[in-house]
Formats: structure tokens, C-alpha cells, sequence
């Protein structure tokens, strides 16, 4: 079992330039991934992952041959160094539009309304645009940030440090079974049903069908806001769940308790008609938002083996893979103990989470 901490939030800041200053953003976006590309390029031939040793190599040439200022070629050079240390077998090539990473040195912020960055075209004091949790958590930002373009809207990601609440002494653990007809059901019996993100699901399939066969631009410039539409609706759809889990573990002072799910798509095996809605899970996504939301409110959550909970009775311990009669019906061979599977299987996960965290 493992206990996740040391969770960070990125806080998404739309940017509200005008045309000139959204030529300027885009002309630098540009002019630094060129540079990125071309110091890349001496990087891998040189076998360079050292920070200093290539800014001595490529320092002169980005600032003589590509204009960018001291400071935006040494993020440039960092950049590279990144990404190649991460796999130097082949050589690093970045998106003319990828981001751009400020520092202090080259962003400011002019209090909440508006980011100081600098640029091909010198300083450009833009305003922005936040929410109101935005402007609560903007003080906890460090002041650098990624610039991005995101269909053609320009957004700087700060990373914020979420407050940790004092971690509360658990009273227990609430167990969570992930599944696809349930998103999640808790060892409480409390269910959440995943229908409304499956009626979603099959809308959007029928849509892509009809696109994909239809083939023109037009089709696939829809297919490409359909794919972020609907990856936008999970995602909010994870956040309302995340939240809903971590405040009742909050308010009955428990603890969470969710599988260890890595690799699961590899480990399962679905019939043909369920396979699209078998690929379309986002438990990880999930588990990542439960696990922020429970650190910010001081929840412990735990990692536990995911092995024979689904076959296991949670009353006499029988392992069987007969137990499970049906998708949602357990019924233990041994015992006779009959139970909603997904129920079953969540008093198991929660049982398992208490056994670890007693002292040995």
C-alpha cells in the first residue's frame, strides 16, 4: 500500500491580448521552438545532456541567428535539456507552436489583471482572465509559467502548491470500486452511476461514425472538437465525482481507499461490443483528482493490490471465481453471502487499506 502526497495544481490563466500583441506571442512561440529545434539538433550530435556544457556550445549562434533575448535562450536550452535526458536515442524535434517556458526573470504579473512577458517585440503587458478559484490560489504560484496556444487562444500554466490541511488520524477507510456500468461504488453501497457519461459516450461514437465516413476537411476539423469536447466533458465529470468522494470521507473523518488500477486495460479482457466503452475509461484521471482534492483537505489516500477483490467474500474471505455470478451479482460459494459484486468488491478494498495501515 501506498499513501499519495506532494500533489501540485496547475492553474490554467486565459490570456486576452490584442492583434498585434497575439502577432508578437505567436512570432516568439515560433522564433523559440526554431531555436529549440536547432539546439536539439547539436545537442544529440554532440551526445550534450549538460545544461552548461551546451549553453557554451549554442549560447552565441540562438542569440545571433534566431533574436531571442539572454534569458529566453537559456529556458530555450533547458528545454532541450529536458526532453533529452528523458531518451537520448534519437534526437528531441519540438512543434513550431509548443510552449514556452517564462521564468521570473522574463514574466511578471501586474497584481490579477494582467501578465508582464516579454517577447521578440520587447515587454507586453497583457490583461487576463481568471475564475474566482483562480484568484484564490494565484497567490501560491511560484512565477513561472508555460505559455501555450490552445486553438488559437494563448494560456500561461502556473504551478500552484495546494495548501495540505494537518492529515487527519482515519477512522477507517471508505473503499472505492471502479467500474464501467458504476463509475465508482463505495463499501458504504453508495453508488455512482456511470449512465450518463455512457449515454455521452455512444452519442459522440455515432458522430464520429458518420464523420469518419464522410471523410472531408470539414469532417475532420468537427472530429477534432468532438474528441476535446467530449474529453472536457469526462473531465468535469471526474472533478464533480473526485469531489463528492473526498467530502464524505471528510465528514465521517475515514480515510480513501482505491486499486491500484496501473496496466488494467492490459490485465482485462472485454467482449467486442464493449471494447469501445472499455478504452474510453479514465480512472487515472480519476484517481489524480481524488488524490489532489484529498491532500488539500488532509484525506489520506490509499493504493491497495487489486488482486481477487471482485471474487473474494467480504464475510468469510472465500476466494472463488465462481463467486461472481454476474456483473453486479456476488454470491459466495462457501458462505452463501449474497451481495451487489461492486459493493462486495469496495467492503474488500476498504478492508485491505485498514489492514495495512494497523501497526504490524
Amino acid at each position: 500500500m501506498t499513501i499519495i502526497v506532494n500533489m501540485k495544481v496547475t492553474l490554467q490563466l486565459k490570456l486576452l491580448p490584442t492583434p498585434e500583441q497575439h502577432a508578437a506571442l505567436l512570432k516568439t512561440m515560433q522564433m523559440f521552438n526554431d531555436a529549440c529545434n536547432f539546439i536539439a539538433e547539436v545537442a544529440y550530435r554532440e551526445r550534450c545532456a549538460s545544461k552548461f556544457a551546451l549553453q557554451k556550445l549554442v549560447y552565441a549562434d540562438v542569440r545571433e541567428h534566431f533574436g531571442l533575448s539572454a534569458q529566453l535562450t537559456i529556458r530555450a536550452i533547458a528545454k532541450v535539456v529536458e526532453a533529452y535526458k528523458r531518451d537520448k536515442s534519437k534526437q528531441c524535434h519540438f512543434q513550431p507552436f509548443g510552449a514556452v517556458v517564462y521564468d521570473q526573470r522574463i514574466l511578471s504579473f501586474k497584481g490579477l489583471e494582467a501578465a508582464s512577458l516579454l517577447t521578440l517585440d520587447g515587454r507586453l503587458t497583457i490583461p487576463m482572465q481568471m475564475g474566482a478559484y483562480q484568484r484564490t490560489a494565484f497567490s501560491r504560484g511560484h512565477g513561472q509559467a508555460d505559455l501555450v496556444l490552445v486553438n488559437g487562444q494563448f494560456y500561461l500554466l502556473l504551478v500552484v502548491e495546494t495548501p495540505q490541511a494537518p492529515p487527519m488520524d482515519p477512522n477507517g477507510f471508505i473503499g472505492i470500486d471502479l467500474g464501467i456500468v458504476n463509475i465508482a461504488t463505495d463499501s458504504d453501497g453508495e453508488r455512482y452511476s456511470g449512465a450518463t457519461v455512457e449515454a455521452k459516450r455512444q452519442r459522440y461514437q455515432r458522430l464520429r461514425q458518420r464523420l469518419q465516413a464522410c471523410g472531408s476537411r470539414s469532417a475532420k476539423r468537427h472530429l477534432q472538437r468532438l474528441r476535446k469536447r467530449e474529453a472536457r466533458f469526462r473531465r468535469n465529470h471526474n472533478h464533480v465525482l473526485s469531489k463528492r468522494l473526498v467530502e464524505k470521507a471528510k465528514d465521517t473523518g475515514r480515510g480513501l481507499a482505491l486499486e491500484d488500477l496501473k496496466g488494467i486495460r492490459e490485465r482485462t479482457t472485454v467482449r467486442k461490443s464493449d471494447r469501445a466503452k472499455h478504452s474510453g475509461w479514465s480512472f487515472h484521471q480519476l484517481r489524480q483528482f481524488i488524490a489532489y482534492k484529498a491532500l488539500i483537505a488532509g484525506v489520506p489516500v490509499a493504493i491497495v493490490d487489486p488482486r481477487y477483490t471482485s471474487r473474494t467474500c467480504s464475510v468469510c474471505g472465500g476466494v472463488d471465481k465462481a463467486n461472481r455470478v454476474s456483473q453486479s451479482e456476488f454470491r459466495c460459494s462457501a458462505c452463501g453471502h449474497t451481495a451487489n459484486a461492486d459493493v462486495n468488491a469496495a467492503i474488500n478494498i476498504a478492508a485491505r487499506a485498514v489492514c495495512h495501515a494497523c501497526p504490524s
